[in-house]
């Protein structure tokens, strides 16, 4: 399967008194690079969380962000330490032993002492291991985002594949009559000029020009080229590097096509093909 670059995924969890989440971004880039951005109570795990990332993707820009939000005051539910209170009461208690007038602690100062109300908290082990369940998710779900931008990549790419073959379909039948059009042109020319293109020496300049100005070659070398990455595709894996090589090459012989080109439909030819593979190349970029 081809996997294009770009993807995106978040997931979270809610634990007791806060909130985990973990976002993965990807784009093109021409290798890995990879930023981990993690909450101070999670920043030993950078080490254990890039390896894993790494296993997974091979090319791209990838963001991995991780958040821990604390719950809103009394979202997550208050909880009483009552061994705390009971402290209080015992020292009130003393208090109103030595002190009779004093006022005995009220419900409000008892809750606003330090310590009696405790937030909900996720032990340091808990908290890791839900984090490392998180990113697993996350790469899982970045994953099906990569591979169903890469189904339309390939789609888009096996569309312009056909078109280039079109053309070469078109053009290439015609290549033995545009030449013996093109030299009956040249040696009509030499005749106003008074010329004999019968002479030897003139034959084989003319044979010579029409070797030059052949281009079954490179119509031949384009079919290769073009089933070469059809066959990439069809293979899936990591293909973004060599369908970036393969694009290079397909340029070069559209493009040799035209400067050898005798002929106004060839030419129209070569520059919708050099269109065709620029589309094709913009698209390369984004794949694996």
């Amino acid at each position: 399967m081809i996997l294009s670059m770009t993807g995106f995924a978040a997931v979270a969890a809610e634990l007791p008194g806060v909130t985990l989440a973990v976002e993965l971004r990807s784009v093109n880039h021409r290798y890995l690079d990879l930023q981990i951005r993690l909450p101070d109570e999670l920043r030993g795990l950078e080490s254990a969380l890039r390896e894993r990332i790494v296993v997974e993707l091979k090319r791209g820009k990838v963001e991995c962000r991780i958040s821990l939000n604390r719950a809103a005051a009394g979202a997550a539910g208050l909880a009483v330490d009552l061994a705390r209170v009971g402290q209080l009461a015992r020292a009130s208690a003393e208090v109103q032993k030595g002190a009779p007038g004093a006022a005995p602690l009220s419900v409000g100062e008892i809750l606003r002492w330090p310590g009696v109300l405790a937030e909900p908290t996720v032990p340091p082990e808990e908290l890791a291991a839900h984090a490392h369940a998180l990113v697993a998710q996350a790469l899982a779900e970045l994953r099906a985002s990569r591979m169903r931008e890469g189904v339309k990549l390939v789609e888009t790419l096996a569309e312009r594949c056909e078109a280039i073959e079109q053309q070469v379909a078109r053009v290439a039948p015609r290549i033995p009559a545009i030449h013996t059009a093109y030299l009956d042109k040249l040696c009509a020319r030499l005749r106003e000029a008074g010329l004999d293109p019968d002479q030897d020496r003139l034959k084989q300049e003319l044979a010579l020009f029409a070797t030059k100005v052949d281009v079954a070659e490179e119509l031949a070398r384009l079919s290769t080229h073009i089933a070469e990455v059809r066959r990439v595709l069809a293979a899936g894996g990591s293909a973004g590097k060599r369908l970036d090589f393969l694009m290079q090459e397909l340029h070069r012989e559209a493009n040799t096509l035209g400067s050898k080109s005798v002929d106004a439909e060839l030419s129209q030819a070569s520059l919708e093909m050099k269109v065709l593979i620029e589309q094709m190349r913009e698209q390369v970029q984004n794949l694996e």
